[in-house]
């Protein structure tokens, strides 16, 4: 049986609206959490957060409050009704939090990188009702996401979801953390009934850009955001730059627009399929003309072999690019996205020319 059918949906009224995780990224004080969760419960939130153990970067940073943070998230679940979730690391977090009826636990992006660690915490799991929640790991790694869901699901843990808080990278950029969406995107294809919440936060690392990445993961068909909300986020222990208070949280909350994958409406979903069908269509006359021009690379690639020559002319490629962006641009096209595709069809030529040489006949 595929692991994707054991997963169940972490609220019951999925692909109806948005599921919303919301607190502060630590826990600091008593009061800091439950003055939150007091302003949260109003806001119709699904899942009050705080961060207990902080995995931080570099030693002498805060690094959480402790097992006693714990105690606060049980008077915020006895206060507020709001169900809690927290994150943990190893096997003694696990058990703190199944000892102090936590929800929701989940496993950070620094911790999904290590298979060990992750099998450490699937196997404190075992036997336990908890739901569990997976980011992914800090870099581009689509198997190490697929792979700690796996474990978790094999501890015997029904409710699984992931979290897409977007990956570290070195290129300078207007993320803290690059959304890269077509991860999330194949996750979710490879597991259809899985849900998936966005971190809108640590993809943004500020909160200028939480409602523009909170939408497009809306847009994208996430299930729900994660969003950090602290009473005085400039004052906040760790990151304040991306928190919000939770006044601005619930206006925010209120301009998304959530929109459901599928629409109940026979004529809506006739047009769709036509419009489907025409794009399926054009996808068969791009796949056969690729297939022409690679028989015409093949061609070259002959050509070039009888007479000695090498595979690349930087000063033909150069001209292929220049026509081809200026034709994109008068026809409204993303000259980025043409590029990367040309970009793509050229080593795809390069490679078979370069086998092509390699050939002894």
């Amino acid at each position: 049986m595929a692991v994707a059918q054991q997963f169940k949906p972490f609220f019951k009224e999925k692909n109806k609206r948005a599921f919303w995780i919301a607190g502060p990224c630590s826990a600091e004080t008593e009061e800091q959490v439950l003055s939150t969760a007091r302003s949260l419960a109003s806001a119709n939130i699904d899942l009050f957060r705080a961060g207990i153990w902080k995995p931080r970067t570099r030693p002498n940073s805060f690094e959480g409050i402790g097992t006693q943070g714990l105690e606060w998230l049980n008077k915020v679940q006895t206060e507020t009704g709001l169900k809690v979730c927290t994150e943990v690391a190893n096997t003694a977090h696990v058990e703190a939090c199944l000892k102090h009826g936590i929800d929701v636990v989940w496993i950070g992006a620094r911790t999904t990188v290590s298979p060990f660690a992750v099998q450490e915490i699937a196997d404190a799991l075992q036997g336990s009702e908890v739901k569990v929640l997976i980011k992914n790991p800090i870099n581009p790694d689509l198997k190490l996401w697929v792979g700690a869901i796996e474990r978790v699901a094999k501890s015997g843990i029904e409710h699984i979801g992931a979290i897409h808080r977007g990956f570290s990278s070195f290129e300078i950029n207007k993320y803290r953390n690059q959304p890269r969406w077509q991860i999330a995107i194949e996750l979710k294809r490879e597991f259809p009934d899985l849900t998936i919440i966005c971190d809108s936060s640590h993809i943004s690392g500020n909160r200028v850009l939480l409602e523009e990445v909170s939408q497009k993961a809306l847009d994208l068909n996430y299930d729900g955001i994660m969003m950090e909300v602290h009473p005085n986020p400039d004052k906040a222990w760790s990151d304040a730059e991306q928190q919000v208070t939770p006044e601005v949280f619930a206006k925010l909350k209120e301009r998304l627009i959530y929109r459901p994958a599928e629409i109940d409406d026979a004529a809506f979903n006739e047009s769709l399929d036509n419009l489907r069908l025409q794009i399926d269509e054009i996808d068969d006359e791009i796949i056969a003309l690729i297939n022409s021009r690679m028989q015409i690379v093949d061609d070259i690639g002959a050509y070039k072999k009888r007479n000695n020559m090498s595979i690349l002319q930087t000063k033909r490629w150069s001209e292929i690019l220049d026509r081809c962006m200026t034709k994109a641009t008068e026809l409204g096209l993303s000259t980025e996205f043409i590029s990367k595709m040309l970009e793509t069809i050229h080593q795809e030529s390069i490679n078979r020319q370069h086998s092509i040489l390699k050939r002894k006949d």
